[in-house]
């Protein structure tokens, strides 16, 4: 990719270019080391543009209807005048390490509305389905004046809890019906959820959401006494329950800005992401590492064939990483 100069990416996103924010992230996702330098000169001059927006987390068990779901409450804010950026993070293959990518033809509808942008981008295994650049692509949508930015993660499982430190606002999609309703969601995902809601509320499945609803807010009373999250139903198929949910969503924002809650909690979020940043170079620097590399082969093998144990093999990652301390 050939990069831009500077100023033309600070000065695309900030007039709303879709074009230039397109390449502003295509920037930030880089691999390549020399994008890494230009990319964070481009974030650091935009970061006076960021943190206007209403950022939500929405995440859902299999077949719940996430893309349809976004697609109608995506319609209903833009309705209202509202500028949406949906960041669609897709499974990537173990395999191949490619991704569906397939969210704008799912989101048919806001994907042909001018005030909305939907960005797909392979999760490349990253822990709780959110890209590893995501971060920084919301702020770029941010720069680029869209005021509600909904990431949506690849589904709902105990790391998807890794979304909740990077939105204000945390939904997690239900469907009733489908046997055991606490089956389909992990104790983590109920601690950090500011929203339960049940999807596909509509025609003979209505009694049946109307029963999980109740099922969940007791549930979440005994697990969260006083801090319950939000439990509704919605029908995104039929749009009907949007605009209330939406509501909700935005009372509890609200709330917390008038607290000082979501300054805090962006403060935190901030302060996590940096320490999330020196993990993730560390990781990669330790793989790059020539003595690691010449290691790890025979010590995996020897793992694998009961010769070493994980806990003595990793010791030994370390020692050839790590410079040895001066007695």
């Amino acid at each position: 990719m050939k990069s831009l100069p500077a100023d033309t990416y600070v000065d695309g996103v900030r007039a709303g270019d879709r074009a230039v924010l397109a390449r502003a992230i295509t920037l930030v996702e880089s691999e390549h080391p020399r994008h890494a330098a230009l990319a964070q000169e481009v974030l650091t001059r935009l970061l006076p543009s960021t943190g206007r927006s209403r950022r939500v987390g929405i995440s859902g068990v299999p077949g719940v209807g996430k893309s349809t779901f976004i697609d109608a409450l995506g319609m209903h804010l833009v309705g209202h005048g509202h500028q949406v950026a949906v960041l669609a993070i897709d499974p990537s293959s173990s395999v191949s390490g490619g991704s569906i990518l397939g969210d704008k033809t799912r989101m048919s509808r806001l994907a042909r509305e001018p005030a909305a942008y939907i960005r797909p981008s392979p999760s490349s295994g990253t822990l709780g389905g959110v890209a590893r650049k995501t971060r920084e692509t919301l702020l770029l949508c941010e720069a680029a004046g869209f005021d509600v930015v909904l990431v949506e993660t690849v589904g709902v499982g105990q790391s998807e809890t890794v979304v909740a430190d990077l939105v204000d606002f945390y939904l997690v999609l239900m469907l009733a019906g489908a046997g055991d309703e606490l089956q389909g969601i992990k104790r983590g995902i109920l601690e950090v959820a500011d929203m339960v809601a049940i999807n596909k509320a509509d025609g003979d499945n209505k009694l049946a959401a109307a029963q999980a609803r109740s099922q969940y807010r007791a549930a979440l009373h005994l697990m969260r006494p006083g801090a319950e999250p939000v439990v509704t139903t919605c029908s995104a198929m039929e749009g009907t329950g949007i605009d209330l949910l939406w509501d909700s969503v935005e009372s509890v924002i609200a709330q917390r800005e008038a607290s000082g809650a979501l300054a805090q909690r962006r403060t935190q979020q901030q302060v996590g992401w940096m320490w999330a940043m020196v993990n993730d170079g560390l990781r990669a620097a330790l793989r790059a590492h020539p003595d690691v590399a010449a290691l790890v082969p025979c010590l995996e093998q020897d793992v694998r064939e009961g010769r070493a144990t994980p806990t003595s093999a990793a010791l030994q990652v370390l020692g050839a990483f790590l410079p040895r301390t001066q007695a």
